[in-house]
């Protein structure tokens, strides 16, 4: 018999629930099997679950293999037909102790389904798990879940449901408790994290929960938040950007284009003016911010003229950190109805954005020489700045630990001290 072993593909999100669910699974004394949590946002994504459900078959294949996450949540029966797999557990059944102690038990009346999937806009609220945080050095907060907004080419709102908050008393004690584990950063997470607050009595903002954590839990050196719709950026949360040296200077803005046109097919809710003006404002407040964003390139109809506005956006914003994603038509989506683009065209352009941000973040980086960045160590020789940039030390460093470190140089998109 072997303890469970899981595999997380996708967001970091994911990677929160798998370690609530190694907690879940533990705790009803689950053995012998195989968990993968799966990603949905593009076809390739349920390509890649397809695949390393039919490795882990291979390699385990005495073990009982359930298939859970988002892919499974949006097309259960893709799963539930294959051979390879036993059960098909839902995202809200996931983080359910029960569903792992029925699975336990399979004599049980009505428990041995292989599929166990609810229906996910039906569900109202999110637990805050407590988990311990992943290795000894930054923990993951989820204090939202879902998302009310239906852009054209995302499937995930199907997979999570509507936003729902954790209260914010509750995400406040879960990082106390992570603080007194010795944690000195915490990171909150979501799948639409500025909508935080909305379904909550009084309708708080994420402003108001980022002001609260810095000032009932004093002891947490760093806070950051994971990535933000800047039009929902409310003014208390501009504030702590201004004021609140413990929030970190790091921003990952869901953009998606840079194109108005683009954006409106998209079903975005800001324009290109707003996503720089958003940037200006935060700069002016806080002068070492550095920006990510997701990209995604190839949207149908996007034309060369239009696919350059998203490559001046870059320049417009001052983006560092770019994750791009060449357009994957999933099923069911508006978006996948629009007249296509050439995919040795995506191809092509997202090489050639990559290389665009290739030279932004080199930028970056060579004007860092020099500089002092206080590093929190997440290996023995490898940390991250304040700003999110990975930086390589010449000698081991206590991992866990925050240190002043001079910045000698760069190479291969990381910073050297």
């Amino acid at each position: 018999m072997i303890s469970p072993i899981f595999a997380t593909l996708g967001c970091r999100l994911n990677a929160y629930e798998t370690e609530a669910m190694k907690e879940l699974t533990a705790a009803a004394g689950f053995e012998n099997a195989v968990i993968v949590n799966t990603c949905a946002v593009t076809a390739e994504a349920v390509r890649k679950a397809k695949q390393e459900i039919r490795k882990l078959s291979r390699l385990y294949p005495d073990a009982k293999l359930i298939v859970t996450g988002c892919a499974a949540q949006t097309e259960p029966e893709t799963f539930a037909s294959m051979v390879e797999v036993s059960h098909v557990i839902g995202n809200t059944e996931k983080m359910q102790a029960r569903t792992w102690q029925n699975l336990r038990a399979p004599d049980l009346i009505g428990v041995t389904e292989k599929v166990q999937v609810d229906d996910i806009m039906s569900v109202r609220e999110t637990a805050g798990h407590l988990i311990d945080g992943f290795g000894r050095h930054r923990a993951y907060v989820q204090v939202q879940n879902g998302c009310d907004h239906r852009c054209t080419f995302c499937i995930i709102p199907y997979g999570r449901g509507n936003s729902r908050s954790v209260p914010a008393g509750v995400v406040v004690d879960q990082i106390k408790r992570l603080v007194d584990k010795g944690f000195h950063e915490v990171v909150l997470t979501g799948v639409d994290l500025t909508s935080w607050g909305a379904d909550l009595p009084a309708a708080p903002r994420l402003g108001d929960l980022v002001m609260r954590i810095l000032r009932l839990v004093p002891d947490l050196a760093r806070l950051r938040i994971s990535s933000i719709d800047s039009i929902e950026a409310d003014p208390a949360l501009m504030g702590a950007i201004a004021s609140e040296p413990r929030l970190m200077p790091h921003l990952h803005l869901s953009l998606q284009a840079g194109d108005n046109m683009v954006l409106k097919r998209m079903k975005r809710r800001h324009l290109r003016e707003d996503a720089i003006t958003f940037c200006q404002e935060v700069r002016s407040l806080r002068p070492d911010m550095v920006f990510g964003a997701d990209i995604i390139v190839g949207f149908p109809t996007e034309t060369e003229a239009m696919f350059e506005n998203t490559v001046q956006l870059v320049k417009d914003c001052g983006l560092t950190f770019l994750h791009i994603f060449p357009y994957s038509a999933r099923k069911g989506t508006p978006a996948a109805r629009m007249p296509a683009v050439p995919g040795g065209q995506i191809k092509d352009r997202a090489a050639r954005l990559r290389a665009v941000g290739e030279q932004a973040l080199d930028a970056y980086l060579a004007s860092q020489q020099g500089k002092t960045h206080r590093i929190l160590t997440e290996k023995p020789r490898m940390g991250r700045t304040e700003t999110f940039a990975e930086v390589h030390f010449g000698q081991d460093q206590p991992e866990g630990k925050i240190f002043d470190h001079v910045i000698k140089g760069f190479k291969d998109g990381a910073l050297f001290a």
